[in-house]
């Protein structure tokens, strides 16, 4: 029997390096170690997956024709409600899985048609934290599942690097204690609550860094006028993956200012290098981090942002609670566990009679 064929629409490519296409990404390396996997970013899209599968089998049967996929995982209920929508009138006798986003979860499925119709064709639908199973409809709620995102391992050689760098801020008071924020400038994410708590702390060795590309203007503009006001706040723009993972290993804190999150690869990422995380309370940030987590702040409250930033730089105590809760949750974000939940969701689908 030929291997199944699993075809992951994702609404961003790997150019935009954000939540979506890691998620995307990942997934098709999960996949890959049991299916023959395309990604691609719509369906139907058969020069671009061709180009985009890393298949041998598929690329070398570009100009053939192609038996349809076996099942269709789409990411964002808006921005892939037509390929959702092509593949169940195509094939309405095969499966689709659906991933949900934050900006799904808290914004699209409650105000969108599309978003609305993609959470009714999906036969699975998936969640990345425990509390966005409550913003579905209690109907579609028995076919959601929760499937915590994981954070992939540095090589040894820059995990290293990133320890010793971080050893050296912890272990010198001559040097800055630095909070990054993580994420591109967007207006989902709130830059401007981390930009005002510049002005706001007062721990003499705080130093905000924020890491992300602008895709607002306006909000480039803001942070481009907070580095020329704050010597304490700096924005580095957009750096790779590797680079961002080991300065993020060397910050004190990361902060996380979000209006909405559907399950923050960030938070993922920040709990798995053992760097506490001050999360703007929202329901996708306790979905990951947990009701009792002892660092949330009022969604766009730059002064209590900035009271945590000075709190977990000067009080030892708070840190080392907030390192504990953080390790606690880390068992969440396993690779393996993540990919044990996709490949069972997948397979019961496939085989289902």
């Amino acid at each position: 029997m030929s291997t199944a064929h699993i075809w992951i629409v994702s609404p961003a490519s790997a150019d935009a390096n954000n939540g979506n296409w890691q998620s995307a990404s990942r997934w098709a390396q999960f996949l890959r170690t049991r299916y023959r996997v395309t990604l691609s970013l719509q369906w139907p899209d058969a020069d671009a997956a061709h180009v985009q599968a890393g298949d041998p089998a598929l690329a070398s049967a570009l100009l053939s024709p192609l038996p349809p996929p076996d099942l269709l995982i789409a990411l964002h209920a808006r921005r892939s409600a037509a390929s959702l929508d092509a593949w169940t009138r195509a094939h309405p006798d095969r499966p689709s899985i659906l991933l949900l986003t934050g900006t799904d979860l808290y914004r699209d499925i409650h105000t969108d048609a599309s978003a609305q119709r993609s959470l009714q064709q999906a036969n699975a639908l998936v969640v990345l934290q425990a509390a966005g199973v409550r913003e579905l409809p209690q109907p579609l709620q028995a076919k959601t599942r929760v499937i915590f995102q994981s954070a992939a391992t540095l090589p040894a050689d820059q995990s290293a690097t990133a320890t010793a760098t971080a050893a050296a801020t912890t272990n010198s008071p001559q040097r800055h204690q630095d909070i990054c924020m993580i994420g591109h400038l967007r207006e989902e994410k709130d830059p401007r609550t981390f930009m005002r708590a510049a002005a706001l702390v007062q721990a003499p060795a705080a130093r905000l860094v924020h890491i992300g590309g602008a895709l607002e203007p306006a909000l480039a503009q803001a942070a481009q006028d907070t580095s020329a006001s704050h010597a304490n706040y700096r924005w580095l723009g957009a750096m790779s993956h590797p680079q961002t993972r080991q300065r993020l290993e060397s910050c004190r804190a990361m902060a996380l200012t979000s209006r909405m999150e559907g399950g923050a690869n960030v938070i993922i990422e920040a709990v798995c290098a053992g760097v506490p995380v001050l999360a703007s309370d929202i329901g996708g940030n306790r979905g990951m981090l947990g009701d009792d987590y002892a660092a949330y702040f009022p969604v766009g409250d730059a002064t209590a942002l900035a009271r945590l930033i000075d709190r977990v730089i000067t009080d030892d105590s708070f840190y080392q609670q907030l390192l504990a809760q953080c390790r606690a949750r880390a068992p969440l974000f396993l690779p393996a566990t993540e990919q044990a939940a996709l490949l069972e969701l997948v397979d019961n689908l496939l085989h289902k009679t």
